[in-house]
């Protein structure tokens, strides 16, 4: 291989973590072998090399991220230079803003208690268990 095709690949670890998709590359690595990056439909591998213009799929908790390389780099800087390595589709911005209202609807349908229960609520509590 010559040393142009080698400028032109990118292992995908290093890249998703100089993407700033993961804080550290140990992070990017294990969610490589976890199987929560797709690259270009297929399930990869942390050695797998990045070409500009692959079709990167990455999950992060509930939230998927598809996104197209366009810079290829292995260094990680400030944000705004990791935001010009891609882009993102804008079904996969529709889709994760809808799981975003969706979720910011259901917690304020379903708000958590606050604080702890008092001793009528731990009895309440205690009844219901049936002790």
């Amino acid at each position: 291989m010559s040393n142009l095709e080698e400028q032109q690949r990118i292992r995908s670890d290093k890249w998703l973590w100089a993407a700033r998709f993961f804080k550290t590359r140990a992070l990017a690595t294990e969610a490589v072998e976890g199987g929560k990056v797709h690259v270009n439909g297929e399930r990869v591998k942390p050695s797998r090399q990045l070409r500009c213009g692959d079709e990167v799929s990455v999950q992060k908790g509930l939230y998927t991220f598809v996104i197209e390389v366009l810079v290829l780099s292995m260094q990680r800087g400030p944000a705004e230079q990791a935001r010009t390595l891609f882009t993102e589709r804008e079904s996969s911005i529709s889709a994760r803003q809808a799981l975003q209202d969706t979720r910011r609807l259901q917690a304020i349908a379903d708000p958590l208690p606050g604080g702890r229960p008092d001793k009528r609520a731990r009895r309440q509590w205690q009844r219901l268990k049936g002790r």
